[in-house]
């Protein structure tokens, strides 16, 4: 069994399906609305990138073709280990295993932080976000990025899965801490029927993945974001 690093909150769809969740990597966002919406607050262009939660790294080879340095950081072992194999041949980046409430970095190192899907919904979140401003210089900026529950079929079959997971709470909380925000009209798109129904049936519980699966048609799935960010 892969060793987790002390205090990471699981997740159930890349740890236990990590070839499912690259299909669905491959799938999100082929308009690339989410580096384009972050790169209109603040480009990283030869600077230090970190992923956190980089899970199998599969943002971190795009990265690290503009920054100076991309590192990439996760809490499960085997998913770090896989991160690393896939950016061997890069210079460049690097991966470590760590937790966003312990990032395995020192201070005012990163310009650009990045949260893709990675469990910060919210409250609980504070000791990762303390962390965010230690480890980010001057100048740099934090983002976030994950699904908007409130929104969409997606949402709510999100809410259906998670029912102790509430929207309204979380943006309360995003605006206590002080990050702005940008809605994301995402979409995902499958190479297959096959794809599609395999995604949906590690997001959700079986009961929602089932009727997921019948009420969507075709290969397209709208996947509303909401882009999270604070400058430091």
């Amino acid at each position: 069994m892969a060793r987790i690093a002390s205090g990471a909150v699981p997740s159930p769809n890349i740890w236990n399906s990590p070839h499912v969740y690259e299909l669905e990597n491959r799938a999100v966002d082929p308009d690339g609305a989410v580096e384009a919406a972050m790169r209109a607050v603040r480009p990283w262009d030869g600077g230090t990138v970190l992923d956190i939660g980089c899970g199998t790294g599969f943002h971190l080879p795009a990265a690290a073709a503009t920054a100076a340095r991309v590192v990439g950081v996760e809490p499960h072992a085997g998913l770090a280990a896989t991160a690393a194999a896939r950016c061997a041949a890069l210079p460049n980046a690097e991966v470590r295993t760590g937790t966003a409430q312990a990032l395995p970095l020192t201070g005012a190192s990163v310009d650009v932080a990045v949260a893709r899907w990675a469990y910060f919904f919210g409250p609980g979140c504070e000791p990762g976000l303390r962390e965010l401003a230690r480890v980010v210089r001057r100048g740099g900026a934090a983002f976030v990025v994950d699904v908007d529950a409130s929104r969409g079929a997606f949402g709510r079959w999100f809410r259906r899965s998670l029912p102790s997971y509430s929207p309204q709470d979380g943006e309360r909380f995003w605006s206590r801490q002080g990050w702005e925000r940008r809605e994301l009209d995402l979409r995902m798109v499958f190479a297959s029927r096959a794809d599609l129904e395999a995604v949906l049936r590690i997001e959700f519980t079986p009961s929602v993945a089932e009727a997921a699966i019948e009420e969507t048609e075709g290969l397209e799935i709208f996947y509303p974001n909401v882009l999270r960010w604070r400058h430091f």
